[in-house]
């Protein structure tokens, strides 16, 4: 079955008021992801734009428990969450680790590559805006050869690292790719990870307007021209 857009709930789990850039795709997705994941999730993200996004303490829009971890920790604190709550019996509570593509191809690749060799059961998605965008657009190993970042003005000479292989070769039982410009399609894909047991991890490619130098409205059109 083909999800469309009156599949999804009404209910709104990332309240208005929050911190994102205009035009920012990662939060649209966040938005959905939640949707479909409901309020029974708890949410592990590092330091990274999600963590400004959520606003400042004690305010925070979101309307599910969000978990703030080391930078290097994502995946490493979501096996913590998933089992402390298989102990309490709590096995219907989803766990999702959200995380930029600094904290998943560079900083945190240790931590997932660790949690997927155990097969642990939680859902990991990588945001991929190819950049540290938090901290200046700063190059990643998720930055494509030839961009320009503020630590590759030339452009980068090294090839983007393609984390969905390196996984899938860690034989997952899920691995999946999806753009923040086709959101029932991510969608779609999250569902069919939640019916999974063990480690789910889905590569979300997210433009995001001030780091690639894109008007904020052209967010959605600019993730379109980069589905093949």
């Amino acid at each position: 079955m083909v999800l469309t857009i009156k599949d999804l709930p009404a209910e709104e789990y990332i309240l208005p008021g929050n911190a994102a850039c205009s035009g920012c795709s990662a939060i649209m997705s966040l938005k959905v992801a939640l949707k479909v994941l409901g309020p029974r999730t708890i949410v592990v993200i590092p330091a990274c734009c999600s963590s400004v996004i959520q606003g400042y303490y004690p305010r925070s829009p979101a309307k599910v428990p969000f978990i703030n971890t080391a930078f290097a920790a994502t995946a490493a604190s979501a096996s913590g969450i998933r089992a402390a709550l298989d102990v309490k019996g709590k096995g219907d509570i989803n766990v999702l680790g959200w995380a930029g593509d600094g904290g998943t191809a560079d900083i945190g690749i240790q931590a997932l590559s660790g949690a997927a060799e155990r097969n642990e059961d939680f859902i990991y998605i990588c945001y991929d805006n190819e950049a540290y965008m938090n901290t200046g657009t700063q190059g990643s190993g998720a930055t494509p050869r030839g961009a320009l970042t503020t630590t590759t003005v030339a452009g980068k000479r090294e090839r983007k690292k393609n984390i969905p292989e390196i996984m899938i070769a860690h034989e997952i039982p899920y691995v999946a790719t999806a753009s923040a410009a086709y959101p029932l399609d991510f969608a779609e894909k999250l569902k069919k990870a939640m019916g999974i047991r063990g480690l789910k991890y889905i590569h979300l490619i997210t433009p995001c307007p001030p780091g690639w130098r894109f008007a904020a409205e052209k967010s959605v059109e600019v993730g379109k021209m980069g589905v093949a």
